[in-house]
């Protein structure tokens, strides 16, 4: 080494990761290596792994993803501000990502300029902006709510996003429960089912559940906003519902068990996509991903363990789990499926 100074066991991981995905050996969306692999690949302390993640996501470079891990960025942090805001500026939505690979949007152009929350903002006339439409007010929500949450949008910071007066969007929305329901069949509708459902009702029903749960990853606020209960009128979503009726009532089930299949299709997969915005939400007040706030609780799950009581979990804590949303929810969707299918043979054999 010489006389200088040795450089930092943390810089040089982070300096293989940064060259890797430089040289495209990991492309966006791609996951990078988890503490736990980068402590057992390098042979560092956990501490060491974590502030290699901590560099790495404070550089741009990578961002973490709720039930994925951390992954490779699709844009640095400079252009993130300029690709949101290029994008405000057409009625169309951005494209959704494959399942697995939804990276997290950034957060939007105006909550990093000053000023940003006021009511007007320079450009903004007395009566609205010439040019503001429905679709522009609905897109800019989105926007919004995929960067930062539900919680985050209001009609006065939808307003600064467009720089328009806040009363000028009443013009197009009657309130903010008006603009939900428009976000939400504005999200469901970019990803429409294909013209033509495949043959016979599995496959169908396939279909439909993995396009519902790649909205739900690409929109995190999407599950919790849908009301099982009270449920909003989304025409989008009237497409599915009615292509899962189609599909099972092919099959001879009636109506009414149809349906219930359907709720129960449903709520399985949104009941799972809730915890993309939980996780979220837990990751902007903790500072920690998923991994690095398990790596905190280790010791106290080890110190339980310890005691014999939990032979299973004990186990597997020695072989390691690794918590993929992505294959939770096939897993789950093939089980409900294979319930169907008992159904459904039951029905047929029955006459019904």
């Amino acid at each position: 080494m010489g006389g200088g100074s040795a450089v930092p066991r943390y810089s040089q991981i982070v300096g293989e990761l940064r060259r890797r995905i430089e040289a495209g050996e990991l492309a966006p969306g791609d996951r990078v290596p988890s503490t736990r692999e980068i402590t057992r690949q390098w042979g560092v302390a956990m501490a060491t792994a974590t502030k290699v993640l901590t560099e790495l996501r404070r550089e741009g470079v990578v961002q973490a993803v709720p039930g994925v891990g951390t992954v490779v960025a699709a844009v640095t942090t400079n252009a993130a501000a300029t690709d949101v805001t290029a994008a405000l500026s057409t009625p169309t939505h951005t494209p959704a990502a494959p399942v697995g690979r939804a990276a997290r949007p950034t957060r939007s152009a105006a909550s990093a300029r000053p000023g940003a929350a006021s009511d007007v903002t320079p450009g903004a006339t007395a009566g609205g902006s010439t040019g503001l439409t429905l679709a522009r007010i609905v897109h800019a929500a989105v926007l919004v709510a995929d960067a930062e949450g539900l919680a985050a949008v209001s009609m006065r910071r939808v307003a600064a996003e467009l720089g328009v007066a806040t009363m000028s969007l009443y013009r197009h929305v009657t309130d903010k429960d008006d603009l939900l329901v428009r976000m939400m069949d504005a999200a469901i509708a970019e990803r429409p089912l294909p013209a033509q459902p495949p043959p016979g009702w599995r496959e169908p029903l396939e279909v439909a559940s993995r396009q519902l749960w790649g909205l739900f990853r690409s929109h995190p606020w999407l599950a919790p906003a849908l009301s099982l209960t009270r449920p909003q009128l989304i025409t989008s979503a009237m497409v599915y519902s009615e292509w899962v009726l189609e599909a099972l009532n092919s099959r001879g089930l009636d109506d009414q068990s149809a349906f219930t299949a359907h709720l129960t299709l449903l709520n399985y997969i949104r009941g799972l996509a809730q915890n993309l915005e939980t996780e979220r939400e837990a990751e902007a007040q903790s500072g920690l991903d998923s991994e690095e706030w398990m790596d905190t609780q280790e010791s106290a799950f080890q110190a339980t363990l310890d005691g014999g009581r939990y032979p299973g979990l004990a186990r597997l804590a020695r072989s390691g789990y690794d918590l993929d949303l992505d294959g939770l929810f096939e897993f789950g969707l093939q089980r409900l499926l294979d319930g169907l299918a008992v159904l459904l043979d039951e029905g047929s054999r029955t006459g019904g």
